[in-house]
């Protein structure tokens, strides 16, 4: 683990035993161009979020979010509307597993 997640970690706000939900985003519109992935990576530490995000080649932006189910409704919520420049068409939600610690945002794929 980098320093930089070490620190995120740390900093983030615990659960304190509430169970965690898993959810797969799939956001479309327009969401790429707009500073979409460095302002939910923000907002997810801001709310306690962790996952990743990632630009598509499609064009939409992909995220897989996990928190209690108050924070991932809070960070859903924002993705509906992303930041001031985007224009979210639709936001498609699947359950996910996994164990995430950090939020990061990675390459395009």
């Amino acid at each position: 683990m980098s320093a930089a997640e070490a620190a995120a970690l740390a900093s983030a706000p615990k659960m304190s035993g509430t169970v965690k939900t898993t959810k797969h985003l799939s956001i479309r519109g327009k969401v790429q161009g707009v500073g979409f992935r460095e302002s939910m990576r923000a907002e997810a530490d801001r709310l306690g979020v962790t996952g990743w995000v990632r630009n598509r080649f499609d064009g939409s932006v992909e995220a897989v979010v996990q928190g209690s189910p108050e924070q991932v409704d809070a960070i859903v919520a924002w993705c509906h509307k992303g930041p001031p420049a985007a224009q979210v068409l639709r936001v498609e939600m699947k359950d996910e597993g996994g164990e995430y610690r950090t939020f990061q945002r990675h390459s395009t794929a």
